[in-house]
């Protein structure tokens, strides 16, 4: 698959995700897709990844979110001949990032609802722009 294809792909399903969820669930509703490890729960988020804030809100964060952005288009243009990992590896994070900017921007937050348990450890509630960031991080 092409860079190119992968970035339209994950922002695609990102999106799709995340309409199907706001389309099929009330706000903070939840249902168990594997009882005690898995749920589907529709929150929203308007800080950053893991519940972490900056000073000055939202505002600050989407102007830090499209920087960052631009920043790593011009990495990856910068890698294009380089090693498969780091080209995809940035345009997983470079997907992600769009999937998420793009709620931020019409939204103002971000809709959550992958919802992950082991006993009584709760993981945050993620996307998959979420989880394509964190793969890119892995493979860059």
């Amino acid at each position: 698959m092409s860079i190119f294809g992968l970035i339209a792909a994950v922002i695609a399903l990102d999106q799709w995700s995340k309409w199907l969820v706001k389309s099929s669930f009330n706000l903070y509703q939840s249902k168990p897709v594997i009882q005690d490890f898995f749920h589907l729960t529709y929150v929203t988020n308007d800080g950053m990844a893991f519940g972490l804030s900056l000073p000055g809100g939202k505002h600050v964060l989407l102007v830090m979110t499209l920087l960052l952005t631009g920043f790593i288009v011009g990495f990856l243009w910068k890698e294009k001949d380089g090693h498969s990992f780091v080209k995809y590896g940035l345009a997983l994070i470079l997907s992600g990032a769009i999937g998420n900017l793009i709620d931020r921007i019409i939204h103002g937050k971000v809709v959550d609802f992958m919802d992950f348990m082991i006993g009584d450890f709760h993981w945050y509630i993620f996307n998959v722009a979420d989880s394509a960031v964190t793969i890119g991080m892995v493979l860059f």
